[in-house]
């Protein structure tokens, strides 16, 4: 087996090594912070029949973050009820609020329950809105029908 060797560091080295790992974390933290702070963005919100989505982004277009009704647990048919959309709102604001971001713009797609109730969660919670924009997808004519069948 052999001898085994201890390595042993006196209580000095010990906290300089402690004060390089803290003023190392310290840079990575006001990079990362300084990075995503935010005041303008815009919020996506997905309302179909069967789920909710919001998604968080600045006026680039990048994701800040996102959300939806089946990842805070809610199943079935629950996830598209407006109860499950301002809960999903809340959530999305507890991600976004250490990015700063106080004025949005909001674009809303699809026809399900939680519409509304998103919207108002979101301006109860201190989040400045300055434009609801509707961007549902209208089919105008569409494709052609099939031909009548002939027996």
């Amino acid at each position: 087996m052999g001898k085994t060797r201890i390595a042993s560091k006196t209580e000095e080295e010990i906290i300089k090594e402690a004060d390089t790992v803290d003023e190392t974390i310290k840079k990575v933290e006001s990079k990362v912070s300084s990075k995503k702070r935010v005041e303008k963005g815009c919020i996506y919100i997905s309302a179909s029949y069967n789920n909710t989505i919001m998604t968080a982004t600045d006026m680039y277009g990048k994701v800040l973050a996102w959300t939806s009704a089946g990842s805070l647990g809610f199943k079935g048919p629950k996830k598209a009820t407006p109860f499950a959309a301002s809960k999903v709102a809340e959530a999305l604001i507890e991600k976004i609020e250490k990015n700063g971001l106080k004025e949005v713009e909001v674009y809303v797609k699809g026809v399900g329950g939680g519409r509304e109730s998103s919207i108002r969660s979101l301006s109860t919670h201190g989040l400045d809105i300055k434009v609801i924009k509707d961007v549902t997808p209208v089919p105008h004519n569409g494709p052609k029908p099939p031909k009548v069948r002939r027996v």
